[in-house]
């Protein structure tokens, strides 16, 4: 509840994860198949190289780089969008791939790999409209139903239904297109590049943004239905735009990443143990912690079996999985 005390100040906590994230970065920039020493990076980000440093520039600038900056991005992205929607459904098992969000913009973009010419754009609307619709379905069936039940049954019946029209995409789909499936459906961040961050960068950066500065309205829901009401917000205006904007991030994200489950479960939990649920601190906390998180998780399916990688979904779902079960075991999946 918001009347809970902080256990810890936000300022050190922010701080502290701001510099474990900023180490993060630096180790996943410089591990990999090629070792590139961290006395190098001024030179091979300035251009001074020396003999030799060709390749070490080469694979810094073109593929470290923009795929840790990505993944920095896209944690952060996955967890405000979990934060987001554990206030909008009052519930801390609301997370976008539990709740089918993520499997609903999966569905939208497997469809159009198959089914279209493909092409980023139009991939990314496929994938926004899944998720749109995903999210207005498990908020229609969740809020019929008290505590964890009706949230549950939603996502269960929407990955259940977008996983099994996805295996008849896949069936479907040729030979090239079932191996580019087949790795996007575990999550992977090889995608990233300079274009796609220039784009998909700024776009999630100013909706998160945006959900930061609405902490008053998520502290809000989290009161009840009848306390924000008297406190002047329009829940039904309230609930549709957040809607949209978790779709509006997540469609994009999934095109690019494929599955990556549990950062939106995970890191809003861990946070809220530290700060308590207060959204001010709440949600840039947790966007540090996500973005560490996922940076940590793309580095370890990098070199736990270099030169090849693991997806990442899977490494997200080893660490996921197991603190869900123990959310459950303990008892505190029902309420904040």
């Amino acid at each position: 509840m918001l009347s809970e005390s902080r256990k810890l100040a936000p300022q050190p906590i922010l701080l502290i994860l701001l510099l474990c994230l900023a180490l993060a970065m630096l180790a996943a920039s410089a591990s990999g198949a090629v070792y590139i020493p961290w006395s190098s990076f001024p030179r091979l980000l300035w251009g001074s190289l020396s003999p030799g440093e060709d390749l070490l520039h080469r694979v810094l600038m073109d593929i470290r780089l923009p795929r840790v900056l990505f993944s920095t991005v896209a944690g952060a992205a996955l967890a405000a969008t979990g934060v987001t929607m554990q206030a909008l459904f009052r519930n801390p098992l609301a997370e976008p791939g539990l709740v089918g969000i993520s499997a609903g913009a999966a569905l939208g973009a497997v469809s159009a790999i198959v089914m279209t010419a493909g092409g980023f754009l139009t991939v990314a609307g496929f994938a926004f409209l899944g998720s749109l619709a995903a999210t207005f379905l498990a908020y229609s069936i969740g809020r019929r139903y008290s505590g964890v039940a009706g949230l549950l049954l939603a996502g269960i019946a929407i990955n259940t239904i977008a996983g099994s029209a996805i295996g008849v995409f896949t069936y479907l789909a040729d030979d090239a297109q079932l191996r580019d499936l087949t790795f996007w459906n575990m999550g992977s961040l090889a995608g990233a590049n300079w274009s796609t961050l220039a784009w998909l960068g700024p776009w999630t950066l100013l909706l998160m943004a945006y959900l930061c500065g609405q902490w008053r309205v998520l502290n809000a829901l989290l009161l009840g239905e009848r306390e924000a009401a008297h406190l002047g917000f329009e829940l039904a205006v309230v609930r549709r735009r957040l809607i949209v904007v978790t779709a509006l991030v997540i469609g994009p994200l999934v095109a690019v990443t494929g599955g990556i489950g549990f950062i939106g479960l995970v890191v809003p939990h861990l946070i809220r143990m530290l700060l308590g649920a207060h959204h001010r601190y709440l949600m840039p906390a947790s966007m540090v912690a996500g973005g560490l998180l996922l940076t940590l998780a793309d580095w370890l399916a990098r070199l736990l079996v270099s030169p090849a990688e693991l997806p990442i979904g899977l490494v997200t779902s080893l660490v996921g999985g197991p603190f869900f079960f123990f959310l459950l075991a303990r008892g505190r999946a029902g309420s904040h």
